[in-house]
């Protein structure tokens, strides 16, 4: 069994319920759900919008291979009202689900990037994350989520990247 870390995004219809099925239909389909952090509303990243986004991040462990795991969760939008996956711009949407990180596995392909790579620029991936990552697993991070890049300015949207090192974070446990 493979421990994997999903995000968990929603900012169209009723945000709660749109993320509570897809964390049902994981169980369901992709395996047992080891943790899960708590809700949190955040501003669009990347694009404009009226809609807030209600994001979380949960640890699920399985026994599909990284591909099987983009595939079924990509099924899984589509079931749950997603029309279109993210190609040139973001926009709103029902239901986002990246897989953030399976493992310590490096994966850098055109279909499937783990970890995902933009994953260490955005707090509502972060913050949920080191909720609940289990200290054996801070290892499975990408090294440039260290204590070095947190703080610093984030180039591609001109804002402070502000996040908790995994030290930082465990020892406020």
């Amino acid at each position: 069994m493979a421990v994997v870390y999903l995000g968990l995004g929603s900012n169209l219809g009723d945000t709660e319920k749109n993320l509570n099925a897809a964390i049902k239909e994981i169980n369901d389909r992709i395996g047992s759900i080891q943790s899960q952090s708590d809700f949190i509303v955040t501003a669009p990243w990347g694009f404009e919008s009226s809609n807030p986004f209600l994001n979380a991040v949960i640890c699920v462990q399985t026994d599909l291979s990284p591909f099987s795991l983009l595939h079924a969760t990509q099924k899984i939008e589509r079931e749950l009202g997603r029309t279109k996956k993210t190609t040139t711009h973001y926009e709103d949407r029902l239901i986002d689900i990246d897989i953030l990180l399976y493992e310590d596995l490096r994966i850098d392909t055109r279909e499937l990037t783990i970890p995902h790579p933009l994953m260490t620029r955005r707090d509502f991936v972060m913050k949920p994350l080191l909720q609940i990552m289990a200290q054996d697993h801070i290892h499975f991070l990408p090294k440039d989520d260290s204590a070095e890049s947190c703080g610093q300015p984030d180039k591609g949207h001109g804002k402070d990247h502000v996040c908790e090192s995994p030290r930082q974070h465990t020892a406020n446990r």
